[in-house]
């Protein structure tokens, strides 16, 4: 209501009439009534309104950060470093040693029934399959019970985890063998030399004479000449001893991020490839052919080339006990899957199979009579420690780079599951620390690179281990087949032991049978595991790793230079706003395009990020403003014209305003919740937005950005000199962002068209 004269003196004479007919006010009373009128008409006036005051953005003050000079903090901890003190002693030893802490609260009477029962059926199947690995490692089997006997006692010492299995794995089995075999074969050694042994082995026991080969093949190392089993060992340790070493120097600089390179996808399917690498190679011992093992890439394709080429000398007895191995050790293993939950131990097929094909073997005479190839003799006892060979260490230092760290990755991931499941937690650092000496103190005791196991871990798992006290009581089944049983396998059938690892990667194998369900879940995903899988298998082991690493992070380049970009609109007459695209009933505001981006802001997608603003609001700043002065020219040539036609003089001094276009929208605010950080070439973006957008008369605003996002504005003083303008630009939400846009674009009107007033 506006109070103008008429109404005052309206009022005014209503007031003389009253005071005329009835009594007479007083000139102060009077006025005190006018003023109470003229306030209640205000406020009527201001209640009856529809307008809304505008909300005034919330603002927050950053608490300062107090940080402690770097050379304080540094003496602070080396202090700590030196100070010694008994129980600081103690608590490094029990750090060390997990052993300590928990062995002393160990209860026995609900502990030691689980630990024992888990520790001797993994014993028993740990057996077997350290006899089988050494196939894929190319070494003795001897030294497949060594790394297991040493692994677990270590491992009891030093591992967080109260259920992983640690010994020995077939895919480390796999890639120390690869190494293995290219070594012999450049030292000169004939892979196929074993064969030619075995078989004079056989004559001197079956005519009771004593052949000896002419000329065999020796290296010289550490001062004494090696033969090929000797030297193949000594690569082995040394492989072993350099991962070890990695990965106690990874323990100590804290370097355990590197695993988180290994995605899940990349993992599988690399573990999956590998799987389909050991099929291969032990396929030849199922037919008994006498094939050397490819060296170079392409493993799996030259061997079945080769077995193919050679069908025709099958051994039939090695065909034979393959088929019969075989369909036991599937038969028993569907068996147990099927009634896993009545079956309260699972069953230990493979120590049977084994028993019984070696008495088959040794009473039939297969090796004498079919030339079956046969494990050989398997020593008794231990070797004495030998220093691993320092001089095949410069041959072998990159290979040791992937064995340390897949070895690592397996055995943290699998400490983890565990521990989640049951309901404790373990430290990664000690687990590194705890398999990189698993692999140092063994490599001086004739032993290879060693791993966590899934298959064994879940066996140890589903028999009621409670401790690490059961893979001491597998390490004590592992001695006394060293000490006593090992002889009795002389006259086992590598092809027996080809067929307990095939039956083995069962599991891997059939992961084949999940890429459908990969691909609908995960598109992105299941191309990482096909491309690891296939450069796995085509390739190499070690060239698959690296080709999944490098090709599941490029995937993840791919997608932060591609991420999902939308506009935003109102939730009815909330403050919240969402993708237009992805939900219905939305309002975009007047005038206003709020943009969100979902990805981090760095060199590689600042492009992208143009771009898609660029296309979503739909209006490029440099286009625009080339259509403007292209639209000035235009105008400043029809002047000219038309000064010429009216007979004016004319001097090229004609003036013409530069071509303001309407637009859609006056501002833009760029909601930066989804944007975790950004680099300086993310900040030279936002700046260059700002720049160009300011040149058509379109401001640029920030919303829902964090303290980290914040600090890298500051730095680049995105925000002026210090930060002045911060209040103008930077909102904590995007709703506070639009009423200060709409506000600012309506002061901006009413001065313009004051101006032409």
């Amino acid at each position: 209501m506006v109070w103008g004269p008429v109404t005052l003196n309206t009022w005014m004479t209503c007031l003389t009439r009253s005071t005329a007919d009835h009594f007479i006010l007083h000139p102060s009373l009077f006025l005190t009534l006018c003023s109470l009128l003229f306030l209640s008409e205000t406020m009527e006036e201001a209640a009856n309104t529809t307008e809304t005051p505008p909300a005034v953005p919330v603002l927050l003050e950053r608490q300062v950060r107090q940080r402690k000079p770097a050379v304080s903090v540094l003496k602070s901890k080396l202090k700590q470093a030196v100070t010694c003190s008994v129980p600081r002693i103690r608590s490094t030893l029990s750090g060390f040693f997990p052993v300590m802490r928990w062995l002393p609260k160990y209860n026995i009477k609900e502990y030691v029934w689980g630990d024992v029962m888990s520790g001797m059926i993994v014993g028993i199947i740990l057996v077997p399959q350290a006899i089988a690995y050494c196939l894929l490692a190319g070494v003795e089997p001897i030294y497949g019970l060594y790394t297991s006997f040493y692994a677990n006692i270590i491992y009891f010492l030093m591992g967080t985890s109260r259920h992983v299995s640690v010994g020995i794995f077939s895919l480390m089995s796999l890639m120390i063998g690869q190494v293995v075999d290219r070594e012999v074969f450049l030292a000169g050694f004939d892979l196929n030399e074993d064969s030619a042994v075995s078989n004079i082995d056989v004559l001197n026991d079956t005519l009771g004479i004593n052949l000896t080969v002419t000329k065999v093949h020796t290296v010289e190392l550490m001062g004494m000449q090696c033969g090929k089993e000797c030297y193949a060992i000594s690569i082995a340790v040394a492989v072993t001893f350099l991962a070890g070493v990695y990965q106690v120097l990874m323990a100590v600089f804290r370097l355990g991020f590197v695993s988180v390179y290994l995605s899940a996808p990349m993992l599988d399917g690399f573990a999956t490839g590998a799987s389909f690498t050991i099929l291969t190679v032990q396929a030849k011992y199922l037919l008994g052919l006498k094939i050397p093992r490819h060296q170079g890439y392409g493993t799996v394709v030259v061997t079945w080339v080769n077995i193919f080429s050679n069908i025709h000398k099958t051994n039939l007895c090695d065909l034979i006990t393959s088929a019969i191995c075989i369909s036991i050790l599937v038969a028993a293993k569907e068996i147990q899957e099927r009634y896993k939950d009545r079956l309260k131990m699972p069953l230990p097929t493979e120590l049977v199979v084994v028993a019984g094909a070696t008495l088959a073997s040794h009473f039939g005479e297969l090796n004498s009579r079919y030339g079956s190839s046969v494990s050989g003799h398997i020593p008794t006892g231990f070797m004495p420690p030998q220093l691993p060979g320092f001089s095949l260490m410069s041959r072998v230092v990159l290979d040791a780079i992937p064995l340390a760290v897949i070895s690592f990755a397996f055995t943290v991931s699998l400490s983890e599951m565990f521990a989640k499941k049951h309901g404790y937690t373990v430290r990664p650092n000690q687990e590194m620390l705890a398999i990189g000496f698993c692999n140092i103190i063994p490599s001086f005791f004739h032993s290879f690179t060693t791993s966590a196991a899934l298959a064994k871990t879940m066996v140890k798992d589903s028999t009621g281990c409670k401790t690490q006290v059961s893979s001491l009581i597998s390490a004590l089944v592992v001695l006394l087949v060293l000490l006593f049983f090992a002889p009795f396998f002389q006259a086992l059938q590598k092809c027996v032991l080809a067929c307990i690892i095939i039956v083995s990667l069962r599991g891997a194998l059939r992961k084949f049978r999940d890429v459908p369900a990969k691909w609908r879940a995960s598109r992105n995903d299941a191309i990482v595991w096909l491309v690891a899988m296939s450069a796995t298998a085509l390739i190499s082991v070690e060239l698959g790793l690296l080709v999944g690493i490098i090709f599941s992070m490029i995937c993840f380049i791919f997608r932060t230079q591609n991420p999902k970009v939308s506009l935003l609109g109102r939730v009815d007459d909330t403050d919240f706003y969402e993708d237009l695209e992805e939900y219905k009933n939305l309002v975009p505001p007047s005038r206003v395009q709020i943009f969100r981006f979902q990805a981090p802001l760095y060199y590689a997608n600042k492009e992208s990020f143009l771009k898609s603003l660029y296309k979503a609001v739909g209006v490029e700043p440099f286009l625009e403003l080339t259509k403007r002065k292209k639209a000035e020219k235009k105008a400043k040539d029809a002047s000219v014209k038309q000064a010429k036609a009216n007979g004016e003089k004319n001097n090229g001094d004609v003036v013409v305003r530069l071509v303001q276009r309407e637009l859609e929208f006056h501002t833009i605010v760029l909601d930066c919740s989804a944007i975790p950080f950004i680099d300086s070439a993310g900040l030279a973006a936002f700046l260059e937005l700002v720049k160009e957008y300011k040149g058509i008369g379109v401001s640029v605003l920030l919303a829902c950005c964090n303290t980290s996002l914040i600090d890298t504005l500051q730095k680049g003083k995105f925000f002026g000199k210090n930060d002045e303008d911060m209040g103008s630009l930077l909102f904590h939400t995007v709703h506070a962002a639009v009423v200060h846009a709409n506000r600012a674009a309506a002061a901006t009107d009413s001065r313009s068209d004051d101006s032409e007033v």
